[in-house]
């Protein structure tokens, strides 16, 4: 007797069950043509230099609109999500970073279902993990993964907000999932939990955001924004963390991303007294080791600064005659700031 299932939710039970079977935690399906009002979000952004010194934002616009823009042959989008739920309060060095250098884990995973879909679906795919033109925020809404928050980052009410996604553009025409619903309403818990007020209400400007400060952004960094950083030395976790759906969430068992003792409570000499060897020995394998060691130390610098622990002055003191500016006007910065304290 025929099978009364469409072939297209076919396929994707059989797409969702290998996804699960080689580590993904949920799995949604989009269009492959996003609306106008996603690539005008984004051109806005720009335009309003939000994005700092981000420069790679700036171009291939046509191609971060939508997936058909950067490949016209995608008729469906498979969206990928992987739990890396902590099971602390996040720290000094954001969650994401603090176990294997997650791009790894989850392409290998990705590429795992692309040949298996390759071969079993006779279907073309690229895959695609936080490192080409592709809006995978909006994707993710739109295959019911979960909805952007206020916060701008994706919110599961299963998850919270601690998944890593990924993409499978493919040729195959998928019936796409159903939308997930904002469910914000009218919490403000993230906007109220941002250090240096880098949000407002789905809105995020860059040039205050901590994660943006510590990771993007090379340079000396302005006096009131230092001030308001914290002890974060690497990505910020605040506004997820803050998040009321957070508490929905659950702690993740993927042994790839068990957080290092070194990196959940680092001590902030240490990383202060790292070279660019050293640095690079210490990092190996971590997200963090993309920042190099000046941004790095000045990061840890600003941190000493705001710390309030006198005897972490020697330290400042030994890099105000670093080789590099920045980091020798952040530690006569943070010297100033300790004397203060």
């Amino acid at each position: 007797m025929p099978s009364s299932i469409p072939p297209s939710e076919a396929a994707k039970d059989k797409i969702r069950a290998k996804a699960l079977e080689v580590g993904f935690d949920v799995v949604g399906f989009a269009p492959a043509h996003l609306v106008q009002t996603h690539g005008e979000n984004l051109k806005t952004y720009v335009e309003e230099d939000r994005h700092g010194t981000m420069a790679w934002m700036e171009g291939r616009h046509e191609h971060r609109a939508s997936p058909d823009g950067l490949w016209p042959e995608a008729k469906s989008v498979i969206v990928l999500g992987t739990n890396y739920g902590p099971r602390t309060d996040p720290a000094a060095i954001s969650v994401y970073a603090q176990g294997k250098d997650y791009h790894d884990v989850v392409k290998k995973r990705l590429k795992a279902l692309g040949r298996w879909m390759v071969e079993d679906l006779d279907c073309e795919i690229k895959v695609f993990v936080d490192t080409a033109p592709v809006m995978e925020k909006p994707l993710a809404q739109l295959a019911g993964l979960g909805w952007q928050g206020k916060h701008t980052n994706l919110v599961s009410r299963e998850f919270g907000s601690w998944l890593f996604l990924g993409e499978v553009f493919t040729t195959l025409n998928l019936e796409p999932d159903r939308p997930m619903v904002d469910h914000c309403g009218t919490c403000t818990a993230c906007l109220d939990a941002c250090p240096t007020g880098a949000i407002t209400p789905y809105r995020m400007d860059a040039r205050k955001c901590i994660s943006y400060l510590t990771i993007e952004h090379k340079g000396m960094l302005k006096p009131n924004l230092m001030e308001n950083m914290g002890n974060h030395v690497y990505g910020c976790d605040d506004c997820l963390a803050a998040c009321p759906w957070t508490k929905f969430s659950v702690p993740h068992t993927e042994p790839n991303f068990l957080p290092r003792i070194e990196l959940t409570a680092p001590r902030l000499a240490d990383i202060a007294g790292l070279d660019e060897a050293e640095f690079r020995q210490v990092f190996s394998g971590s997200p963090v080791k993309r920042t190099r060691r000046n941004p790095m130390v000045r990061n840890t610098l600003i941190a000493i600064g705001n710390s309030g622990a006198p005897a972490l002055r020697e330290v400042a003191e030994a890099l105000s005659e670093d080789a590099n500016e920045s980091i020798r006007e952040t530690a006569r910065w943070a010297l100033e700031r300790l004397e203060k304290s």
